[in-house]
Parts: structure tokens; sequence; C-alpha cells
């Protein structure tokens, strides 16, 4: 299935994206499934599945407004250098990483697929990085690596956007550039796991204004989905809604000489072929 957030006439609700539009789910489950998140935590995939049997879509894609499929998840973890070659755009003459490189970002840093993502006023240099990102399903601590896959839930698409000069205001961290309000996005919907295996191999690509700037596959991760879902459960408890952004490609803005930096108008797409299109356009700052 497909499943999406989003706004009806300015009223939150969920649903399943079919061919013809959104079958919504919000008026058909009802409690305990109200929003998206808590279907994921109550395992209602069956449910959902049930309940769009034959019905005709309540809605066009193009009557709502999309959210980020999960609107409010508990966290979103982001790895950074995780696509083979990624290491060497650093041009600091490092060793490959044993350990992933881990930030966080704010629910608040992210809109849905559609909507604008912000260049922020104090910076020229805001740039996109499109990845994919798992999503789990079922809440886990020490989860041994050949059982991680299994607390996946499905996967969407993210433009992690950054604010290049913000990322190296502190000394040991990158969280100021990565969580500007509205700097990136999540979505369009997650495509759950039955229709889409985790295991892959899953291609990523980004286009800005239809040039191609990013190209990889899930092949290349140095650290793979099911190392990711281990490694973090050592720590932290993964809960249903959580979201794991796994990385981007070579290609991000700041790499080319001279960097090319976002700005208002631009229409940048994340595309992996099982799941679809998340495109967003650059709008200034208000």
């Amino acid at each position: 299935m497909r499943l999406l957030s989003y706004l009806a006439s300015g009223r939150p609700g969920y649903g399943a994206a079919v061919d013809a539009g959104i079958v919504d789910l919000t008026r058909r489950l009802g409690a305990p499934f109200s929003d998206l998140r808590s279907l994921i935590a109550g395992d209602g995939i069956d449910a959902a599945r049930n309940a769009c049997a034959g019905q005709t879509p309540d809605y066009a894609l193009d009557d709502v407004v999309l959210l980020p499929p999960v609107p409010a998840p508990e966290k979103i973890w982001c790895i950074g250098v995780n696509y083979k070659d990624r290491n060497a755009e650093y041009k600091d003459n490092s060793d490959l990483p044993k350990y992933p490189s881990l930030f966080v970002r704010n629910p608040s840093s992210v809109v849905g697929s559609g909507q604008g993502i912000e260049k922020p006023k104090i910076s020229e240099q805001l740039d996109y990085e499109g990845e994919l990102v798992i999503v789990i399903g079922k809440e886990g601590r020490h989860i041994p690596r050949e059982r991680a896959l299994e607390h996946i839930f499905g996967m969407t698409l993210c433009n992690e956007g950054s604010v290049r000069d913000w990322l190296h205001h502190g000394k040991f961290n990158v969280t100021q550039g990565k969580n500007f309000d509205r700097s990136g996005s999540i979505g369009p919907w997650i495509v759950t796991a039955d229709e889409l295996d985790p295991r892959g191999p899953h291609d990523i690509l980004t286009r800005v204004n239809g040039e191609l700037r990013q190209q990889d596959s899930t092949e290349r991760l140095m650290f793979p989905f099911d190392f990711l879902i281990a490694y973090l459960s050592t720590f932290a408890t993964l809960k249903p809604g959580d979201m794991i952004a796994t990385g981007t490609p070579t290609g991000a803005g700041a790499r080319f000489d001279p960097p090319r930096w976002l700005k208002p108008g631009d229409v940048v797409e994340v595309e992996s072929s099982g799941i679809g299109i998340l495109r967003n356009t650059v709008v200034a700052e208000k």
C-alpha cells in the first residue's frame, strides 16, 4: 500500500493512494487508528487494506495538501556519508568510517511533497540531499541485525535540505544547519514493506530543474538498512513511525565548483522507482 497524510479543506487526515486518487482512512477506520502513526503502531495494515477494498477515491491528489507521511514522528534519524565515494568528496584523506555519522532532525524542519521548501533569509547556501527513508513499524531495543528488517514498516523519500554555512557553527555537530524550519521534505507516501522489499536493491536519484544531480543504489551503502537498525537500537528504543534517512549519494550542490546553491523557484525532485517522486519548489522565507 501507499499510505499518506494530508490536509483536506484544512482538516488533517490520512489515507491510501490508489491509481485514481486517495481513499480516506481517517473516516473509515476511526479509533484506534486515528492517524497514520497509530495505524503503524497498532499493526493496522490489514484493516487499512480491507477498508480500501472496492472503494471509490474520496479525493484527487491535487485536492489535498500532502504532509510528511508521519507528521509527528518521535525521532527522525539521519545518516551521513553512507554511500561509497561520499567519504572521498571531503578530500581530507580520511579512512572509511567504522561507524555511521549520525544526527537528528526536528519534525518542523520538513514539509510534505508539493509544499515549498524555504531558503532562509540568513543564508544563501541551501542545498539538496536526496535520500531513501526507512520507517520503523515495530518497537525494539538491542535488535539483532538478522532480525532488523522485520522492524521496517515501509519506505519513503527525503530531501534532507541543508544550510551549508550553518553546518560549521559548532565544533562537534551539524544540528543547526540541518534543522531550519521547512528546509527539507519527506514523502510523498510510505510504500509498505509487503509491497516493496527493504532488502532491495533500491535506486535513488535527485534532479534540480530537470537536471540529474545525484544517482546511486543501495547496493553501494557502506552501512545497509539492517546494520543501521541494529546500531541505532543499541542505544535508543526504536518506535513505530520513527524514520531513518539513510544517506545521500555524491552530487550535492556544495560539491560543484563553484557550488550550486538552491534559489527560489528551483524545483527539486527525489525519486526511487519503487516509491515515486518527492517534488518541492524552493521558496524564500517570508
